[in-house]
């Protein structure tokens, strides 16, 4: 299978590049969708997986556009795993928050504010889409019983399954035996 995916060129086509950045992007509309027509607010945590999703549709972006740029092909590919790692690692905190006892006198929670670095305040160039509001270990939705969190670590581990995948084919299948 690895040496497929090497010979049909996973990571040096449009195709699947396009397919992460519209993966990522069709995420983020859904966030927004449960923000603004569902009337669920945000935690802190919500709005850091979606700035994790944020550096999805980048590096899907850079490599969609970089194709033939190899350095930029393998920024893209590390960028792409930083993302979905550091995604993965929030939802599973995320998680971790729902499941405590919120009656637990030493109770965990997040931040009340989100914090950016000085020198980029996405919450203040974009607030309608990267300000909190909401309590992080609240369940205020579910599907097939798991909560948004959960899903995350779902969606999250896939993408990065996706990259595990498409990197190792880079390493299978380069050299191909001729008959004739």
């Amino acid at each position: 299978m690895l040496s497929f995916l090497n010979k049909k060129k996973t990571s040096r086509i449009r195709g699947a590049w396009f397919l992460l950045t519209l993966s990522a992007v069709g995420f983020e509309i859904c966030a927004l969708y449960f923000q603004y027509v569902m009337s669920l607010a945000p935690c802190v945590l919500c709005i850091y997986e979606r700035v994790a999703m944020l550096g999805n549709v980048s590096f899907g972006l850079v490599g969609f556009l970089a194709l033939g740029n190899e350095p930029l092909r393998w920024l893209s590919l590390i960028g792409w795993g930083v993302s979905s790692g550091w995604g993965l690692k929030l939802a599973i905190e995320h998680v971790s928050y729902q499941f405590h006892d919120s009656n637990d006198l030493f109770g965990v929670t997040c931040d009340i504010f989100v914090y950016f670095p000085s020198w980029a305040p996405f919450n203040k160039w974009i607030p309608w889409m990267l300000e909190a509001s909401g309590e992080c270990s609240k369940v205020v939705w579910k599907f097939l019983n798991l909560s948004m969190p959960e899903w995350l670590v779902i969606i999250f581990s896939v993408m990065l399954l996706a990259l595990a995948i498409v990197v190792l084919s880079q390493f299978f299948g380069k050299h191909e035996r001729k008959l004739f």
